[in-house]
């Protein structure tokens, strides 16, 4: 793995706002095969497969490693991968945490981002590495919103597109969800207008928060099955929870503490409004027609178990790329896990990727667009 950085010099922000943008990126693989681009989802970095540097953890550190790497669906020993760390988030690249041409942090100052942005942002990795066309863009989650951007902001140069577990634009109940986040993080009394850096970080908004996210990224069935009511084994840190404190509260707090360790609060503020005020529709009549000028292969895998991201949304997403004239498959995962399953479960989302960036002609015959359910092998 090679990792550095990219200074883009005068980056103008969507939203506005202008500065020297400092773009993190990671890279696998030869230069002189066929480039594949993931995108992270919201809180995950550059550090897609092998080991991170210290300080980047959880899943943020090698968080698709059975999915890239050497003989992996994405081969490092076929393509040459590269991921970047996006505007706004903290592993690296240019976000709230970062310190001005003063040394000052910038905090909310820091302009609001947008997954065009984003986009922006690796194509001017790209062009550093020398990479003019990409064999195929892959992202999940709000990673997924990521490479379906890439279809329509720079169609000319991709030929592949992957959108795993992801949509053409958030429904009203995440919408809701994540200003429920966003109200704790901003409601905390240390947050001070986010300007808390040196001193106490609102770090108990920032836990509540991610709880919310942990819910949103589980299924019922799931939850039921590895929690049910059970009394978890360790004690609460809360003692109000007394005399009771279940597993699905033990789980819930001991990855909200984990997230807090990794994690910046107003990055967190500045990438959840980047993926609440996404559409793919922006600027064009219909869905379809932001895909028009797209002239490659387009895969889009949905989770049976995902009320996050839903089969339906990637069923829309299907029927908009196929209205665009784009040879586009979606398949369904049957998994009941979630939405976390593009994450945890990489033997249901490795083989239809694997043969989509392949050109496998050997995978068994099914529509350009369908629904049916794939198992694990």
């Amino acid at each position: 793995m090679n990792h550095d950085t990219v200074t883009v010099e005068g980056f103008r922000f969507e939203h506005g706002g202008e500065l020297d943008l400092d773009v993190a990126y990671a890279e696998w693989g030869s230069r002189e095969d066929p480039t594949v681009l993931v995108c992270h989802a919201l809180t995950g970095s550059q550090y897609v497969t092998g080991r991170a540097p210290d300080g980047v953890s959880g899943q943020a550190a090698g968080w698709w490693d059975a999915v890239v790497g050497p003989g992996n669906a994405i081969d490092t020993r076929r393509f040459h991968v590269v991921c970047a760390n996006v505007p706004g988030s903290c592993y690296g690249t240019t976000g709230p945490a970062s310190t001005d041409e003063n040394g000052d942090r910038y905090g909310l100052d820091f302009p609001r981002v947008t997954v065009g942005d984003w986009t922006r942002s690796q194509a001017a990795v790209l062009d550093h590495l020398g990479v003019d066309t990409l064999h195929a863009v892959v992202g999940g989650s709000v990673g997924g919103m990521n490479a379906v951007d890439w279809a329509k902001r720079y169609p000319e140069r991709v030929e592949r597109v992957v959108g795993v577990a992801t949509a053409a634009r958030l429904d009203a109940q995440c919408l809701a969800l994540n200003t429920v986040a966003r109200r704790a993080i901003t409601g905390d009394p240390d947050f001070q207008d986010g300007d808390y850096y040196g001193d106490a970080s609102p770090t108990h908004g920032l836990a509540q928060a991610r709880r919310v996210g942990h819910v949103m990224y589980l299924s019922k069935d799931s939850m039921r099955d590895r929690f049910g009511r059970r009394t978890a084994t360790r004690s609460s840190p809360d003692e109000h929870d007394e005399p009771v404190y279940r597993e699905v509260a033990s789980y819930l707090d001991y990855n909200a503490e984990r997230f807090t360790e990794r994690f910046d609060a107003n990055a967190y503020l500045r990438l959840l409004d980047a993926m609440d005020d996404y559409d793919l529709a922006s600027g064009f009549p219909t869905t379809a027609d932001a895909l028009a000028g797209f002239d490659g292969d387009a895969l889009l895998l949905s989770i049976r178990g995902d009320w996050h991201f839903t089969v339906e949304d990637s069923e829309h997403l299907a029927d908009a790329f196929d209205d665009a004239g784009v040879p586009t498959t979606h398949r369904v995962l049957d998994s009941d896990y979630g939405h976390d399953a593009f994450l945890v479960e990489p033997d249901r989302v490795s083989p239809p990727v694997r043969a989509f960036l392949r050109d496998d002609d050997t995978e068994p015959d099914y529509p350009r667009v369908c629904t049916g359910l794939i198992s694990a092998p």
